[in-house]
């Protein structure tokens, strides 16, 4: 079976650390040639390509895949992608994010691909965009939608936004949680060691938070929420682990906020180095306005820290609230201070939520599951097909 997974661009996040894994996965099946195509990786938000360039044959890079809208570039990329699958015949050809995954299936179904899967990693469309830009990527995602065998998706939560837009049919859609390789999370300690590095003691609550400095990620809602949380408790410290293009307005906030001393920039962090980040954190919060379902979230709960997130999206799926953590009403800066403080004060209950998180993603986040699940689902669509 031949396999090939489109993707916008490599940067450093949870799309494409999943897309990655996914890849290297399934190539180690005996029936499967598996190969992926991306756009160009540039920018502050760090890269995979190395890494997937690493691996002979498994990368092509498409210089005209690019991310914002250029009529121009997207059919260059329509009729390159076109090309290649001619040539290649894929069985499968499996696209993901936004503009890979409308480019990706219209050349796949000008191909005569015979199964074409899209993932849904997060929504292309929503509340969280102008009613322009929204309506040109609702429209674009159903047209899509009539060329997609099946949608993968990190969160059921994706499933019914797209159903309720018109897009698919139930049987079109598949959960399959965003795994990885859990070792390294299971075996995370208090990492003393940066703790004093970063000039914090053990008397110091740690809450993090793991994420692109970018819109819709809900870092000024933190730091709007910050003064109070010191005045009320002086030893609290955030540690932000993430770059981005908002990476100098946010410095400058915290520092119109006098939070200098209380707020570090951690920059961009190797995925290898992220759970020793996370052994810092007594608490992980997630704030995002927009995401299928972050890793960050699971990959906490694994390290046994708390989550506190939004109630956006997939979060509500790993946050279980009053379980692994607290769900919060988007944007109630209120609620995400009076949840922090509660935490801070009872270490009893963090142990409780770590621990809980704990076993829950022990058996839903496995990397070897994720592959497995997307392997059957190919295997089974394929008998369809034929």
């Amino acid at each position: 079976m031949r396999v090939i997974h489109v993707i916008t661009r490599l940067i450093l996040g949870g799309a494409q650390e999943n897309t990655l894994a996914t890849v290297t996965g399934l190539r180690s099946r005996h029936d499967l040639d598996v190969t992926m195509i991306s756009g160009p990786t540039e920018g502050s938000e760090g890269s995979l390509e190395a890494q997937a360039k690493a691996v002979p044959g498994m990368l092509t890079v498409i210089p005209s895949l690019v991310r914002p809208v250029q009529p121009w570039m997207d059919l260059s990329s329509v009729v390159s992608l076109f090309r290649r699958f001619r040539a290649a015949r894929p069985h499968v050809v499996h696209t993901h994010s936004g503009k890979a995954g409308i480019v990706g299936r219209v050349a796949a179904w000008a191909a005569g691909v015979p199964v074409v899967v899209h993932g849904i990693h997060g929504p292309s469309f929503g509340a969280f965009q102008g009613a322009t830009a929204n309506a040109v990527f609702l429209t674009a995602e159903r047209l899509a939608g009539r060329m997609t065998s099946h949608f993968v998706v990190v969160a059921q939560a994706m499933a019914r936004q797209y159903l309720a837009a018109g897009i698919g049919h139930p049987d079109q859609y598949t959960r399959v949680f965003s795994g990885f390789d859990l070792a390294p999370y299971l075996a995370v300690d208090r990492s003393e060691a940066l703790r004093r590095q970063l000039g914090w003691g053990a008397e110091h609550f740690v809450v993090g938070k793991i994420a692109r400095l970018f819109e819709l990620k809900g870092h000024e809602d933190l730091i709007a929420a910050a003064p109070s949380m010191v005045r009320d408790n002086p030893n609290v410290r955030f540690l932000l682990v993430g770059d981005g293009p908002w990476r100098v307005a946010l410095e400058e906030e915290v520092r119109n906020r006098g939070l200098s001393s209380h707020v570090h920039f951690a920059g961009l962090v190797p995925p290898a180095s992220v759970p020793e980040y996370l052994g810092v954190m007594d608490l992980l919060v997630h704030l995002s306005r927009r995401e299928g379902l972050a890793r960050a979230l699971p990959q906490a709960l694994a390290a046994g820290r708390p989550v506190l997130a939004y109630d956006c999206d997939g979060a509500n799926e790993v946050c279980l609230n009053g379980r692994t953590g607290f769900l919060i009403p988007v944007g109630n800066i209120h609620a995400l201070r009076d949840r922090v403080r509660l935490l801070a004060k009872d270490p009893r209950l963090r142990r409780e939520f770590g621990e809980r998180g704990r076993e829950m993603v022990r058996e839903l986040f496995p990397v070897d599951r994720m592959v497995d699940d997307q392997y059957e689902l190919y295997r089974r669509l394929c008998l369809e097909a034929a």
